[in-house]
């Protein structure tokens, strides 16, 4: 998966070299070669710094606002009673991401393979990362 989501993400001049962490929402922690960690959140298409070493992500990850944010208990109980519990290598997202204005609620929720949600989260990323707010854009999907 770490090679999957280097090829991915590469158009962020980044190198991950482990995975920390996983949600069922496919949100990953990742240590980058400069000890950095970072977050892929794949329903905001964001990868982003959250702090500069593993010791200050240890303390972020301890607030109740890192918490609710990780854990989305109130829809992943939802997802699991609708959809039932993830097989291995899959993952819930939201059909329409929430930066594209997709709502965080049940009707907005799939299960997709975790590989293909990485791929199509960074790839819409791309696609998005230049613009402005409100700016019109046609998207280029070709998934198989």
């Amino acid at each position: 998966m770490l090679e999957i989501i280097n090829n991915k993400w590469e158009w962020l001049n980044i190198k991950f070299i482990k995975i920390i962490d996983e949600n069922d929402f496919g949100n990953l922690i990742l240590l980058n070669n400069d000890k950095s960690i970072w977050r892929i959140c794949p329903e905001e298409l964001q990868c982003e710094k959250i702090s500069e070493s593993l010791e200050e992500f240890l303390e972020i990850q301890k607030t109740k606002e890192f918490i609710e944010d990780w854990n989305l208990n109130f829809l992943k109980t939802e997802a699991i009673r609708t959809f039932g519990k993830l097989s291995e290598n899959e993952k819930f997202t939201l059909i329409k991401p929430a930066v594209l204005g997709g709502k965080y609620e049940l009707e907005n929720i799939i299960k997709l393979p975790f590989n293909k949600l990485i791929e199509f989260s960074s790839d819409l990323a791309f696609q998005i990362k230049d613009l402005q707010d409100g700016q019109k854009i046609a998207f280029n999907i070709n998934y198989t």
